[in-house]
């Protein structure tokens, strides 16, 4: 107990930063309880209605609540944007680890694979695939994991190919311990902390470009609301009702804020040198 307490003393402002965003999160699983209209419900008569009364943020151009909107846009933008950090870190990881540990042809094949995806503009790339597959949630997300898994492969390589050098790894091996007990019981914990100190951090990231890509229509369909799309549909009302960029602008922008810092302080309690 003493030694939580210590913690959060002298880690306030990462405190601060998981409260933030365990209420982002807790707003958006929550949404049908807190949206106070239905957010597809269309109704002209009340299009772009200002805010107040029924519509806290006032309506869109087919009579839609924004706020009811941006909190199940907020559960659609964080639900793709977890699958995705999610996937590229295992994708990643386990490519990255595997390389790395074993090295040899597996390793040479690895890299140069993983180096035909960095010959290609990231965003350029998943517009390319994203556009193949068609527009949906599923395979934006399917076109970010094809960009973004090279990153991770590679710094868990190189943090692999240091870890198993060590002294206890190679002790542990001549004492008897298989691969997968080496992999598990040493290596991993080992280059875990900074790979998800890295994940954290891209959370922003990989929210930004998912909603590159809905604002391009490539991401969720109509009339699904998201953040990214969104923005895409108010852009044609930039000059009447500017509100409908900017509340899913804002939301945006303090979601990746938040995370980005979050990231940050992270990396700053898990740093060995401190």
């Amino acid at each position: 107990m003493k030694r939580f307490e210590t913690f959060l003393k002298d880690n306030k402002l990462f405190v601060f930063l998981c409260i933030l965003a365990l209420t982002l999160i807790a707003a958006a699983v929550t949404a049908p309880f807190l949206a106070p209209n239905d957010p597809f419900k269309t109704n002209m008569a009340n299009s772009l209605r200002e805010s107040g009364g029924r519509f806290p943020l006032g309506t869109d151009n087919l009579g839609r609540c924004i706020f009811s909107r941006l909190l199940y846009g907020g559960q659609n933008s964080l639900k793709m944007t977890f699958s995705l950090v999610v996937s590229v870190f295992i994708v990643g990881t386990a490519v990255g680890t595997a390389a790395g540990y074993f090295g040899g042809l597996a390793d040479n094949i690895i890299m140069r694979f993983s180096d035909v995806f960095l010959a290609f503009p990231g965003i350029i790339f998943a517009i390319a695939i994203a556009g193949v597959l068609g527009p949906s949630s599923i395979n934006t997300v399917i076109a970010l994991i094809a960009v973004n898994w090279v990153k991770y492969a590679r710094v868990s390589r190189s943090l692999v190919m240091a870890v198993k050098e060590k002294e206890y790894v190679k002790l542990a091996k001549m004492g008897g311990a298989r691969e997968y007990q080496l992999i598990l019981k040493y290596v991993a914990p080992n280059i875990i902390p900074s790979l998800v100190v890295m994940a954290t951090m891209d959370i922003g990231t990989m929210m930004l470009e998912i909603s590159s890509l809905s604002f391009l229509g490539l991401g969720p369909q109509p009339p699904t609301p998201e953040w990214g799309y969104m923005l895409s549909e108010g852009r044609n009302y930039m000059q009447t009702s500017p509100e409908l960029m900017i509340y899913p602008g804002i939301a945006i922008f303090i979601t990746v804020m938040i995370f980005n810092l979050l990231g940050d302080s992270m990396r700053d309690i898990l740093d060995p040198k401190k």
